[in-house]
């Protein structure tokens, strides 16, 4: 376990939840402020490079994950046993999991980001503020994913998590308003 969480019951939570909320807050104030600026179409094209950044962490989270894994194979920190069920000669560090973990993770929520963007290009309705948020969505996923493996910090990984999954909220809420009444 790493100290950092074995500490956290002896911070109050007020405290511990300050900064999350400070984050979620932020984000909020963010998508208001797209929301409620000027609205014009852009090419649908022009989601493709958020994609493509999400893709790439995506494949960095999965290398450092094979390269984490294998390290600790030859080192003697994890065994080839664990490997093969997850339950046999678990890790003492939790750290070697924490690239599996975050890389699962980006097998999950940001699976309904491409499909609303891939949804956004062929129906052709994408506005600047979609590819705001998009770009939003993608860089708290890399935030996301930095917490998850350097330092674990639920109540931050959490917050990060939450707004990332209230940003994909409103890109699929104004892309279900678009295309329906638009």
């Amino acid at each position: 376990m790493s100290s950092i969480n074995s500490a956290a019951p002896e911070i109050p939570l007020s405290r511990i939840y300050t900064a999350p909320g400070i984050i979620i807050g932020s984000v909020l104030a963010w998508i208001s402020w797209a929301v409620a600026g000027a609205h014009h179409y852009v090419q649908p094209e022009s989601l493709i490079p958020s994609m493509a950044a999400l893709m790439i962490l995506t494949a960095s989270v999965w290398l450092v994950m094979v390269v984490v894994r294998n390290v600790a194979v030859i080192r003697g920190l994890a065994s080839v046993r664990y490997f093969a069920d997850y339950k046999s000669d678990l890790p003492t560090d939790d750290r070697l999991e924490r690239p599996a973990r975050t890389f699962n993770n980006l097998m999950q929520v940001p699976t309904l980001f491409y499909v609303v963007c891939i949804l956004m290009l062929v129906t052709k309705s994408t506005d600047n503020v979609q590819v705001i948020l998009a770009w939003t969505f993608v860089v708290l996923r890399w935030f996301h994913a930095a917490i998850y493996m350097a330092l674990n910090w639920v109540p931050y990984r959490f917050a990060v998590w939450a707004a990332s999954c209230i940003v994909l909220g409103v890109i699929w809420f104004r892309f279900a308003g678009q295309t329906s009444f638009g």
